[in-house]
């Protein structure tokens, strides 16, 4: 069942129900997405498709313990490192940092919940929240935090080749939530196997930063840098359960924040 289905979404209320319907205490869930290339076999919206399927799961899942409420999805991230490929489009990190922060004061001013859960399909998007997300909590009062579905459903191993972009993990998070979008009989043409030692020296390293690009064909093989090998719709299901658990943590962290928070002592 859909968060449409449910009612949870902030979109299908009237300008009277939000008056009776949302408090200070409810959650506003943000998916936040790409358009970007995802490899021969995954379409440009798919960091979208997996943050707005998501976050309907995660209503679903927490509503009864939480006032958990879907906002619209903001489908255009940051995505340079894609900018090769036919497609791709990104904002400037100006026009990212200015749009969350008319997010923000838009939700200030209209509504009366004062919690955003971003809920981030790509990992490009992050440093961008991590820099915002103080300014904006302590400017307008409200209790933030994202969750980087990327990290969650790809931790990153200590040796052999990352799961970075379009790959294993990637693609069965796609088969379980929209197989219909997977071109499965375009897996095939993915050969080449990028080299695992320069994608975390160029992606990873903790130390040292470079303006990577999933065209380099060092580290990427058709703009996937992993390996799409082994991807099964069971394998997308058991990471959806293990994020729902996260956000199960998640959400109880950032209700504790809440009530904590100076403005309700």
């Amino acid at each position: 069942m859909s968060v449409r289905q449910h009612g949870r979404n902030v979109s299908d209320l009237t300008f009277e129900d939000i008056r009776t319907t949302l408090t200070e205490a409810s959650i506003l869930c943000l998916p936040l997405g790409s358009i970007e290339q995802h490899g021969p076999h995954l379409p440009l919206n798919t960091d979208t498709v997996i943050a707005e399927s998501l976050t309907n799961r995660i209503i679903e899942r927490w509503t009864q313990s939480y006032d958990l409420w879907c906002l619209p999805a903001m489908p255009i991230g940051l995505s340079w490192e894609h900018a090769w490929a036919p497609g791709t489009m990104s904002l400037s990190t100006t026009g990212m940092a200015t749009t969350l922060r008319d997010w923000a004061r838009e939700i200030v001013r209209a509504l009366p919940a004062r919690n955003v859960l971003f809920v981030n399909g790509h990992g490009g998007n992050r440093g961008i929240l991590d820099s915002v997300m103080p300014e904006l909590s302590t400017e307008l009062g409200l209790n933030f935090c994202a969750m980087h579905l990327g990290g969650l459903m790809s931790p990153v191993p200590e040796s052999g080749l990352p799961e970075i972009h379009a790959g294993r993990d990637e693609t069965s998070l796609m088969l379980a939530l929209a197989p219909h979008l997977v071109r499965i009989d375009r897996i095939g043409r993915l050969t080449a196997a990028p080299d695992g030692d320069l994608v975390r020296r160029t992606t990873l390293h903790p130390g040292v930063s470079w303006p990577w690009s999933s065209g380099d064909g060092r580290i990427s093989d058709m703009g996937v840098i992993g390996k799409v090998d082994g991807a099964t719709r069971e394998h997308g299901e058991t990471i959806v359960g293990a994020i729902l658990s996260v956000a199960g943590n998640v959400l109880r962290q950032m209700n504790e924040n809440h009530i904590r928070s100076p403005r309700n002592r």
